[in-house]
């Protein structure tokens, strides 16, 4: 079945068209359909049969428009219709009008001989060409047969195998148009592997929910699907989607209670794991969603995390199972607003309280607790990890995958003061919590040789008194002894260890039991104060399903009870509607015979030798045991055809869903659930508030009047009523709930019991179809006329085969001539008032006819269209041509203009680029000639210069030549150092901005040393620039009193040799002081001048370190503010110092050049007189 779902749609002709598929013109040339990864084109495709196949598009011509009457080719309402097709084979192409339609596959091609629109002969025999065969594993295969004679059929299984199989083997199968339809209704066969083929497909494609009639089949996916959210719930409001979903049914149920003003119900059933408390919460988001606004929708989906914390645990089979049944009926408004709600819960697990399977978990409100408790309420509640509470940890199982307890336990906390549990109440809540989880630490010793035993004082005796808030002898002995009434007389009896572990546990199972019934009593108080109602309500059960273990205890043996009744609900009303719709049309229809379990049900409440009597009346007894009470039901229901006795403790019951062996191990004692008289009065003695109100809610429970052969029996009369007792008038009460409402179901169906998304175990779906009911509804449709059509859908699909025009008849009788047209047996369908109703699988014959017909049609407006569509491409390509030349051309015309307007431009600035480059370079030659030309008039004229002086000083004396040469090597090394001081003093200056430029730096870095930092190196600026000045004006001094000098050497060497001895010795004498003076003044400016190079290098570098010490570059033990006062101080010392020496040099010199003044005056002297000589 696996390989049949996952091939490709296998139909013979054209197998669904989509909604929006009309009669209209339309123009498609080629569409490509895509089936996994193999692509098909509508050309050149021919099957092994000769027929050819393609993927066919577009609408019949206007004559076949007319025919038909203008009707559209689907309707969407159509049982038939583009519903039933799933996500993947629906086309994707955004055109309306053009649809690409699957391929058939070669072996289920029908040759042409079969296509005559009136051969319905050879239906008979096509229509099983696909049949279901069961294999020996219990799956069921489809399979196509070859050949078939007498009784016997050749067929081929999916592998390729061939087999030899009985005809009667054989279960017909549906035409694949059928598969995949949204309603188990609307199959022409409605048998058991056509149903398991329908849900699987739908579920395969992620399509989960499917209807079987008045029920809704919810398959559960195990993952996220894409089908909630406001955007779903709108749509479904708004009726913009028609599938099948809980927001469907939850939709028709508010719709029908404002409609009629009747009480709505929506039952929700499924085993374990099938997905129901999932699916009751999105019934109560849509109701919420739909009747919110008065804010009490937000307190009713708050009521969820904290019914499932406290009411659902961990199974084998279910992470999340709900361990009771529960009732939510939610009020409305007059204006259809939520105004309330109440819960009702049934038959709480309490044994999982104190005992869990391996593997599974107790209920998850203990493990929240002990991992999200903050450490006050740990503290206070003594709390401790799971693995040290013996209820806990006798399992091996303290998490679930994906699931963070400690996060679960501030949603609750959350959800708790939504309802309005105040913060006192929530810590006394917890502290029963606490309080159950260490009772079950509690141990006992043995006190005697009679194994008599008493409570061991360790942590968890006190601690359990603390939490509940009793004395620790009075706990103590509570737990190791029981009171009894003899007569008048009070009797102590001690406990053996087995009777005082059953009286500690039924303790706990106790106080947990009250603590669950009082936080729903609690919710349904907020829940409903102040709240308006108008008697209109929906009612949501989540009840558990029919379940058969193999091992079947009292838990299964009440809860498929329970089922029993529902069933019993279900059939009535499902056999009631189908009734009504055949009276409403007017159908000559004979009652159907369905299978009723009143015997059954008889079974368990006849009295008084009923199942639930014998177990009330066993329970009674103080000797009765689990064996007597098998025995007894043995003797007194041999007889009853629902019942069978089994060896030992064992009975089997035939149940409508099969028979379930029950085991009666355990099923007195669970009946029973006693606690006590001391137990009670233990609560009643608390200190604290709610162990005070469990303790009178068990005494008000035991003062009501006993029902049925009841009586006390020695320490038990605390309870009078047994727990089959009290779950029957639940039972009862719910019934007459539900028969006052409309009712709407829901069956969650589990595909695999390993929770795993994806997988779909036949036998297991198919037994829980059988236990929900589904396929009994499908066995009593099939028995009437399960194909129901409007006769106006009926006509405006099948009306066009018609071999004349009816299009101005009304459609009853365009629907008559069609059937008589095409030879349907009268019995085989109903003529009503507004439907036609038809017996299984006699649509598929008109449906095989209208695919053959629409397929010939469209395969001539296929080859129409491609012909137009080829002459249009035709046509469309010569004036794409003739236009493409013509804007060919002008965009040429237009970048030649473009193309000779840049090359003028660029001619232009070229020769504007070349006249400019020409220019520079004859002004760069023109100063490089004039330069040259200087250099060489200067080099001539020097050069003559020089002869001249050589000639005349050619008679000068020896020791005149050496003086000028002196003086010339002192002006010369004058120059030189000048020259160096000069360059020292420009690095220094340099050296100086740089210094200057870090000093700015870092008075950015540190703003509290800005002022002091700028104005030091703005006073070192200041001294260096006179410094500088004083320096340069003695050294244009010293410079220009030596130009003169040395031009005087030189006209005095050339002097005549007549000039007077005397004279001349004693100008000799006084130059020679003149050059030992400049000489003294050189040595001294020299002096000075490296003087102020080596301060300054000192004080630029103590600056320097200075500023990384303030900085923190440069470790050092010493404070930087002290040492730049200090070192200002220094320089301003030897500035001072500095200044006064500069000065006195100044003085020296200025008398150095006063002596060489008068030496000048001397010279001119002797230079007139010489003169004048020369002239007389």
């Amino acid at each position: 079945m696996s390989q049949t779902s996952s091939a490709l749609p296998a139909f013979h002709s054209i197998k669904l068209l989509p909604p929006e598929f009309k009669f209209a013109n339309n123009s498609n040339p080629v569409l490509v359909e895509k089936h996994g990864d193999v692509k098909f084109r509508r050309t050149n495709l021919t099957g092994p049969n000769g027929l050819e196949n393609g993927a066919l598009v577009g609408e019949v011509s206007k004559e076949v428009k007319g025919r038909a009457g203008g009707m559209d080719l689907f309707d969407e309402e159509s049982p038939y219709g583009g519903k039933g097709r799933s996500l993947k084979d629906r086309p994707s192409n955004a055109d309306e009008d053009s649809v690409s339609v699957s391929l058939p596959l070669p072996s289920i091609l029908t040759s042409s001989r079969e296509s005559r629109w009136n051969d319905t002969n050879a239906y008979g025999s096509k229509k099983k060409l696909q049949s279901w065969l069961q294999l020996p594993n219990g799956d069921w295969e489809l399979v196509k047969i070859i050949t078939t004679s007498a009784d016997e059929s050749v067929i081929s299984l999916p592998n390729g195998k061939v087999l030899k199989v009985k005809e009667d083997i054989l279960v017909p199968a549906n035409p694949d148009i059928l598969d995949g339809v949204d309603d188990l209704m609307q199959l022409s066969y409605l048998n058991e592997p056509s149903v398991l083929f329908n849900l699987q497909y739908r579920y395969n494609h992620n399509m989960i929910y499917t209807k079987a009639g008045p029920v809704l089949v919810a398959v559960n996916p195990f993952k996220k699907v894409p089908l909630y959210g406001n955007d779903y719930i709108e749509a479904y409001k708004c009726k913009a989607i028609e599938s099948p979903h809980v927001y469907a049914i939850t939709d028709t149920a508010i719709r029908e209670m404002i409609r009629d003003e009747v009480n709505q119900s929506i039952v929700i059933s499924g085993e374990s794991g099938a997905g129901k408390t999932e699916t009751a919460k999105i019934a109560m988001q849509y109701l919420a969603a739909l009747g919110g606004g008065s804010g009490i929708e937000n307190e009713i989906l708050k009521t969820n995390p904290i019914l499932e914390a406290f009411g659902n645990g961990k199974t084998l089979r279910n992470d999340n199972s709900s361990r009771f049944g529960k009732l939510i009926e939610i009020h409305f408004s007059e204006a259809g607003k939520i105004s309330g709600a109440n819960i009702q819960t049934f038959l709480l697990e309490k044994s999982r309280v104190v005992q869990c399977n391996e593997g599974e978990r107790s209920y998850h409100i203990f493990y929240q607790l002990c991992a999200g408790a903050p450490s006050s309420l740990r503290e206070k509640l003594n709390l401790l990890s799971v693995e040290d509470y013996k209820y806990l940890r006798q399992s091996n199982c303290f998490s679930i995958t994906g699931v963070d307890d400690a996060e679960e336990f501030q949603i609750v906390k959350e959800a708790l003061d939504v309802v309005h549990i105040s913060k006192g109440d929530q810590e006394n809540v917890f502290a029963m919590l606490a309080a159950v989880l260490w009772l079950g630490n509690i141990s006992f010793t043995v006190v005697d040789n009679e194994n008599h035993v008493q409570a061991v004082e360790d942590e968890g005796l006190f601690t359990v008194a603390k939490l509940i808030g009793c004395e620790v002898e009075d706990l103590k002995l509570t737990l190791s002894t029981r009171k009894m009434k003899v007569g008048n007389d009070n009797i102590v009896q001690k406990l053996t260890l087995s009777q005082a572990i059953d009286a500690r546990d039924a303790l706990a199972k106790s106080i947990y039991a009250c603590l669950f019934d009082w936080l729903v009593e609690q919710i349904n108080k907020s829940l409903a104060v102040g709240k308006r109602r108008t008697g209109r309500s929906i009612s949501i059960l989540d009840i558990y399903g029919f379940e058969s273990f193999n091992r079947n205890s009292f838990e299964q043996f009440c809860i498929n009870y329970a089922n029993e009744r529902l069933q019993q609900h279900f059939n009535r009303h499902l056999f009631k509607l189908e009734q009504e719709e055949y009276i409403q049309d007017g159908i000559d229809w004979a009652k159907v015979e369905f299978e009723d379990n009143q015997d059954c049900l008889n079974l368990f409440e006849k009295k008084p030798l009923g199942l639930l009597s014998l177990i009330d009346e066993e329970s009674t007894f103080p000797n009765g045991t689990d064996l007597t009470f098998a025995n007894k039901l043995k003797q007194h229901l041999n007889s009853n055809s629902c019942f069978k006795g089994e060896r030992e403790k064992a009975f089997t019951v035939r149940h409508y869903a099969g028979e379930v062996t029950y085991d009666t191990t355990g099923f007195l004692e669970k009946n029973r659930d006693l606690l006590h008289l001391d137990s009670i009065q233990l609560l009643s003695s608390s200190k604290c508030h709610l162990p005070k109100l469990f303790a009178s809610h068990m005494l008000t429970q035991s003062e009501k009047p006993v029902v049925g052969p009841l009586h006390k029996s020695g320490g038990a009369d605390s309870q009078k009523l047994s727990v089959a007792t009290k779950f029957k008038g639940q039972l009862f009460q719910l019934m007459q709930r539900l028969e006052s409402t409309s009712p709407h179901f829901i069956r969650c169906i589990k595909p695999n019991n390993l929770q795993s998304p994806g997988s779909y175990e036949q036998s297991l779906v198919l037994q829980q179809l059988r236990c929900c009911g589904v396929l009994e509804v499908v066995r009593i449709s099939r028995s009437g006329f399960p194909t129901r059509v409007s006769h106006q859908k009926f006509a405006r699909r099948y009306g066009f085969l018609l071999l004349e025009n009816v299009a101005s008849q009304d459609p009853l009788s365009v629907s008559v001539a069609i059937l008589h047209q095409f030879n349907i047996l009268p019995e085989m369908y109903q003529v009503g008032y507004t439907k036609l109703f038809f017996r299984t699988g006699q649509i598929g014959m008109l449906e095989d006819t209208r695919n053959r017909t629409l397929h010939g049609i469209l395969r001539v407006q296929s080859c129409f269209r491609g012909y137009r569509a080829r002459c249009y491409r035709k046509e469309l390509w010569r004036g794409i041509t003739t236009l493409q030349s013509f804007i060919r051309g002008e965009k040429s015309r237009k970048g030649y203009v473009a193309l000779l307007q840049r090359h003028k431009a660029a001619v232009i600035i070229q020769k504007r680029m070349k006249t400019v480059l020409a220019r520079n370079r004859m002004k760069t030659i023109n100063g490089a000639a004039v330069v040259i030309q200087s250099f060489i008039r200067g080099w001539l004229v020097r050069r003559c210069s020089g002869d001249i002086g050589l000639s005349k000083s050619g008679s000068t004396k020896t020791n005149e030549s050496d003086e000028v040469l002196v003086k010339s090597s002192f002006l010369v090394e004058l120059q030189r150092r000048v020259l160096k001081a000069e360059a020292a003093l420009r690095e220094k200056e340099e050296e100086n901005d740089i210094l200057h430029q870090r000093l700015q730096q870092y008075e950015s870095r540190w703003s509290e040393y800005e002022l002091k930092m700028k104005s030091m190196e703005e006073v070192w600026q200041k001294q260096m620039r006179s410094l500088q000045s004083s320096l340069s004006i003695a050294k244009k001094s010293l410079a220009m009193e030596d130009s003169g000098r040395n031009s005087d050497a030189s006209v005095n060497a050339s002097d005549d040799k007549d000039y007077s001895w005397d004279v001349a010795s004693n100008h000799r004498r006084q130059e020679s002081n003149g050059t030992r003076s400049m000489s003294a003044g050189l040595s001294v400016i020299s002096r000075l001048a490296e003087e102020f190079e080596q301060r300054s290098q000192v004080f630029g570098d103590d600056a320097k370190f200075l500023v990384e010490v303030k900085s923190g570059q440069v470790e050092a033990s010493l404070n930087p503010d002290s040492e730049l006062r200090r070192l200002k101080q220094m320089f301003e010392a030897w500035k001072k110092d500095y200044g006064a020496r500069l000065r006195e040099t100044k003085v020296i010199l200025h008398k150095l050049g006063s002596e060489d003044g008068s030496i000048e005056k001397v010279k001119k002297k002797w230079w007139g007189r010489r003169n004048s000589t020369r002239i007389s």
